[in-house]
């Protein structure tokens, strides 16, 4: 029986905090499990205000609170103080920032390089001195990195040094309550909740520039004034001071009334919103691996997105793939899924058959896997 530490510390974060809280549960699955009694024992780190998280969880899961803020100075030494004090025979670093010194072996969950790929997406010099630092210091020091798709895969080995077979890609999966589909009378109550009617086109993620929600909105007039729908187009994530801008060009553009910034959502309603949806528009920049895509097409919903990145390789075939800098190209696919519902429907249902190769436990076995042949590897 080995010791392992997670950081659980982004619990809360919509994309990594999804992976986080997934993994950890499909851990506590397979290591709880009654036929398992020598399970290894789990040592989550976790925020102040998260530090019932394991309170579900089987006894040999337990919290440890850490303080200091994520991606600052401060965490990568009081980090390595927690993980010497916590005698560990493993350390999971579960996103790329590794402590400056670990007294075990580790591995490290890659979701994107996009710091390093888009480095004036990021605050200042110093974030960006920080994010190049330590993607450095983790792809050396890692005895593995969990890569969330090829394409991350692929940009980790294009960008450093590297032994090929120390990078294994595991996908994320999806949550099955995307999976289930919702009573008739639960969708409209859920949808009522954020006052939203059908029918509609939904956006889900920040409005962070490689979302690339200012062409998707262009795109969305467009094709709105040429195929003649109705239909708004709403759109959810945190977005603290960029309404307005959305606003302005919604205005500028003539949908104003058409616009739907709704805001942060609770977790709750997102399975509705989904399912309630014509279309999913999600033609990013960038992305390590796309889990709205995949929550969408599990959801039942014809998806539009990029041909570029890691949306490419989880989506063709399955959905409607465009250039995410043409907004005629994305106008165009809109007006197709829109103005034909038989080519909606039939994406739709490939969508469904794809999504059912995303799975948590699948995940969660294949990080144990890694685990163990690290643990060996060491002698453990």
């Amino acid at each position: 029986m080995a010791r392992i530490g997670i950081d659980a510390r982004k619990v809360r974060d919509f994309g990594i905090g999804v992976y986080v809280t997934n993994l950890i549960h499909g851990l506590a699955r397979i290591e709880g499990a009654s036929d398992t009694p020598a399970g290894n024992e789990y040592v989550l780190f976790v925020r102040h205000e998260d530090r019932d998280f394991a309170a579900d969880l089987p006894p040999n899961f337990r919290c440890v609170v850490e303080r200091s803020p994520v991606y600052s100075l401060r965490e990568i030494g009081m980090m390595s103080w927690r993980i010497w004090r916590s005698r560990l025979d493993l350390y999971h670093a579960t996103h790329y920032v590794l402590p400056a010194v670990v007294p075990c072996p580790t591995v490290v969950t890659i979701h994107d390089i996009i710091h390093l790929l888009y480095p004036g997406f990021l605050p200042s010099r110093a974030a960006s001195l920080y994010a190049q630092g330590m993607f450095r210091h983790s792809v050396a020091r890692a005895d593995r990195i969990v890569a969330v798709s090829n394409n991350t895969r692929n940009d980790i080995l294009d960008h450093f040094s590297v032994d090929e077979d120390k990078v294994r890609v595991v996908y994320n999966g999806v949550e099955d309550r995307f999976r289930r589909p919702l009573p008739e009378n639960e969708l409209r109550a859920a949808l009522d909740q954020v006052g939203v009617r059908r029918p509609y086109l939904l956006f889900v993620g920040n409005p962070k520039p490689h979302k690339n929600l200012d062409r998707v909105v262009k795109a969305y007039a467009r094709a709105r004034s040429r195929a003649g729908f109705d239909a708004p187009l709403v759109c959810t994530g945190a977005r603290p001071g960029s309404d307005f801008k959305l606003e302005r060009r919604a205005r500028q553009l003539g949908v104003g009334d058409h616009i739907r910034l709704l805001g942060h959502v609770d977790g709750e309603v997102l399975p509705a919103l989904y399912q309630g949806a014509s279309l999913f528009l999600y033609p990013t920049l960038y992305e390590g691996f796309g889990l709205p895509v995949v929550e969408a097409m599990a959801s039942g919903v014809p998806v539009i997105t990029s041909n570029t990145s890691s949306l490419k390789e989880i989506a063709q075939g399955y959905a409607e793939l465009v250039n995410p800098l043409e907004v005629k190209e994305i106008a165009r696919a809109i007006e197709r899924c829109m103005g034909n519902r038989d080519h909606a429907r039939q994406l739709a249902d490939r969508a469904g058959e794809r999504s059912a190769r995303f799975r948590w436990e699948e995940a969660a076995e294949s990080t144990l896997n890694i685990y163990q042949e690290v643990l060996r590897e060491a002698g453990n």
